[in-house]
């Protein structure tokens, strides 16, 4: 097939400049629509790149429909999405999970970090998890599946495609077993500790890896403590807790599914006396353990983004003080915070000064003594400050600030 037959996209003059250094986005804004009308295209077509000149700067899968309309695949200007290119990519990100992880459990596939805006692949040992949530990767989702196929021959392959994302994108959600039978529940094993993820019913692809490498900071200082895991899920950090030593574990989500799903991993660890469970809005949740008398020697603040767009960004942030005010007043003198926070819109420093604020109105002292960032399997694309979410601090609670 030639260059020729792909449709070709034009950008304004110097549009091309953040393609240059890096980032693989292109925003509607930044199309030259006289010469190449947005509406022309079909959503999801691959594309030809041209600068104002028309040199060619690669190919990009498009949808005229949204803000971000093209996202690069390759600089490459006779590229093509097909199984060769997916084995490729799949292949390229395998290597760097190997040299990292001995065992078959992670994210492989991380998105425009990994060359392939729009897909995330979560290995469950011989389980994939696939999310799409780009036109683009939606219309070479069958190759996407051959692709995983021939490189790790899984026994099942689950494309779990519900996310908010897909609306945007003009996309149909649902959940569809791509390949083989996928069990509702999968076993993994992340620092030292079991765990049955629930693929299908749980949240987003069923697990979070992407907090692993702070949850085994976390493990390291826990020894015959008090636990307390707010917006706790299926028990991650509690249970991780639990096996490293704790005293006790208390953890406390919304949804009783994912408590029962908490005990069940408990019980896998032979630590299900040292578990105990609350279903309640974590800030409820928090006041009542205040008004109880209770006290933790470690706290951990780990909830789902406060901050999804970046006009909530005032509101989420009263959030994570909000709710570092309450851990802080819950810890004991010499306790350990985990704050953290997966909204993309809140930079680390924020959540500094988040807790800085949150000490402050609560008369306490904190040490921030280290942080946590996404794990080698959630790698940073340098030039896309948007691949770079997560973040946590470990914060020690020096106390009252007043005599």
């Amino acid at each position: 097939m030639s260059q020729s037959a792909l449709p070709v996209l034009i950008l304004c003059s110097k549009a091309d400049k953040r393609l240059r250094n890096g980032h693989q986005w292109i925003y509607s804004n930044e199309v030259d629509k006289g010469r190449t009308p947005l509406t022309d295209f079909e959503t999801g077509v691959l594309a030809s790149v041209q600068n104002a000149q028309g040199k060619t700067l690669g190919v990009a899968t498009i949808n005229p429909h949204t803000l971000i309309c093209a996202r690069m695949m390759s600089r490459k200007a006779n590229c093509r999405l097909n199984r060769a290119f997916f084995v490729d990519r799949i292949n390229r990100a395998l290597k760097l999970r190997e040299e990292y992880f001995s065992l078959p459990f992670y994210r492989l596939v991380y998105g425009d970090s990994d060359g392939l805006s729009g897909l995330v692949i979560d290995r469950f040992g011989d389980t994939l998890v696939v999310q799409i949530s780009t036109a683009g990767m939606e219309r070479v989702k069958e190759d996407i599946i051959k692709a995983i196929c021939q490189v790790l021959k899984p026994r099942a392959v689950l494309l779990k495609n519900d996310s908010a994302m897909r609306e945007s994108e003009g996309l149909p959600s649902y959940i569809e077993e791509a390949w083989g039978d996928v069990m509702d529940l999968v076993q993994i094993e992340e620092n030292d500790t079991q765990f049955l993820v629930p693929v299908k019913q749980g949240q987003k692809t069923g697990w979070f890896y992407d907090h692993r490498v702070s949850r085994a900071l976390l493990q390291k200082t826990v020894r015959g403590k008090r636990v307390l895991d707010l917006f706790s899920y299926v028990g991650a950090w509690g249970i991780e807790a639990l096996v490293a030593g704790a005293k006790s574990s208390v953890c406390v989500d919304s949804s009783s599914q994912a408590l029962e799903w908490a005990q069940q991993n408990a019980g896998l660890n032979g630590v299900a006396d040292q578990l105990t469970t609350l279903k309640d809005n974590a800030f409820d949740a928090a006041q009542n353990l205040l008004s109880d008398g209770e006290r933790f020697d470690v706290v951990v603040v780990d909830p789902p983004a406060f901050i999804k767009r970046r006009k909530d960004l005032h509101q989420g942030e009263r959030a994570y003080r909000r709710v570092n005010e309450l851990a802080l007043r819950l810890l004991e003198k010499d306790g350990l915070l985990v704050s953290a926070s997966c909204s993309m819109h809140m930079s680390r420093a924020m959540l500094v000064d988040a807790l800085r604020g949150a000490a402050r109105h609560v008369d306490r002292g904190v040490q921030i003594i280290s942080q946590g960032y996404q794990g080698p399997d959630h790698p940073i694309h340098p030039a896309m400050s948007e691949t770079e979410y997560l973040k946590a601090l470990f914060a020690r609670n020096t106390g009252g600030l007043t005599p």
